[in-house]
């Protein structure tokens, strides 16, 4: 009976042992990016339970109806009723930003509802000026700290002290300059004819204005990345190139620009996922009811006393599909040839 017992002991430890072998030879004769993706699946598990399930959420309570009495929250399904609502101007948001004077004849969209005409054009315009100018400005900064001068340590901190700034105290800062009676801004702008008497309660005024906060924040942010892209750069191919004639420009363009152009992409979609879902900034500065934001109207919608939770809930995740979109824009065109972001 020993015999057999261990006899069976003995088998079933040997089964094991050829299972596992056959597990070990399966994941080495996978390819590198196979085995990364099998490395990677926890933290997928992770990332689906944390971002993915809320956003299911999210989109389950935008099909149902608004209960703005009662104890429940949200009223019956009524499918994408409320997805409709906001798209032609009959949901209940903030009021309208600007009118946007768009002909017939323009190709693509006419933003002739209030939808469009102020959370979605706002938002899209405050993300394309800012990573614009951010860039632009980012990139000038990186290159200028990237050289060897006397008193780069303390040009840095000086370029880099604004994106250490709280958002609020940002805010605030704006907030007071262009305050009128309180701030120089406000009666600088006035007598130059640029902005009104009371710039923080116009909605076009404030819109610059919280351009300009979130440029002289942020622009400290991608100098940042792209410093470290170019700080990345082989210096010994600057001096072939030098000793080969290629001039300043050349040398930007052909050895500097491709080098660092990874880095700037990825600073590029960090930043405007965060101008996407701007808040703080313009809360702190001009307030949602002047520059209504996508994110505005979520909180609005949810704490402003109206208790519009499915629209706001429908809002919210049309933001995170107009941001999806955009990363899959990011990923799409600035693929390299073998499948990576450029």
């Amino acid at each position: 009976m020993a015999t057999d017992t261990d006899g069976l002991t003995r088998g079933e430890t040997g089964e094991r042992d050829r299972t596992g072998n056959v597990v070990v030879n399966w994941m080495e004769n996978l390819s590198e990016a196979a085995y990364a993706y099998l490395l990677l699946i926890p933290a997928f598990a992770l990332l689906a339970f944390i971002a993915f399930y809320p956003l299911l959420m999210t989109f389950i309570m935008s099909l149902r109806a608004d209960e703005t009495r009662g104890a429940e929250p949200l009223g019956g399904f009524v499918g994408a009723e409320n997805y409709v609502d906001i798209l032609t101007g009959n949901a209940r948001l903030a009021r309208q930003f600007l009118d946007v004077g768009v002909s017939a004849s323009f190709p693509f969209v006419e933003f002739g509802t209030p939808f469009l005409q102020q959370a979605l054009f706002v938002t899209l315009a405050f993300a394309i000026i800012s990573v614009f100018f951010e860039t632009v400005i980012g990139f000038g900064q990186a290159y200028v700290l990237d050289q060897d001068f006397r008193g780069r340590r303390w040009v840095r901190v000086a370029i880099i002290l604004p994106w250490a700034v709280p958002i609020v105290i940002q805010g605030m800062i704006f907030f007071l300059l262009f305050q009128p009676e309180v701030g120089f801004g406000s009666d600088l702008m006035q007598w130059l004819g640029i902005f009104g008497p009371d710039p923080l309660a116009d909605s076009q005024d404030a819109f610059v204005i919280i351009l300009v906060a979130d440029i002289w924040k942020s622009a400290a942010f991608m100098a940042l990345l792209i410093l470290a892209g170019l700080q990345s750069v082989d210096r010994s191919l600057y001096e072939v190139a030098r000793v080969a004639g290629a001039s300043p420009w050349q040398r930007f363009k052909f050895i500097t620009l491709p080098l660092v152009l990874p880095a700037l992409l990825v600073a590029m979609l960090f930043r405007t996922m965060d101008a996407m879902r701007v808040y703080g900034l313009i809360e702190s500065t001009a307030g949602c009811t002047t520059v209504p934001s996508l994110t505005c109207l979520v909180v609005e919608a949810m704490f402003g006393g109206t208790r519009i939770f499915a629209t706001a809930a429908a809002v919210a995740f049309t933001t995170a599909l107009v941001i999806g979109l955009i990363i899959s824009v990011y990923v799409a065109f600035f693929r390299d040839t073998e499948g990576g972001i450029y």
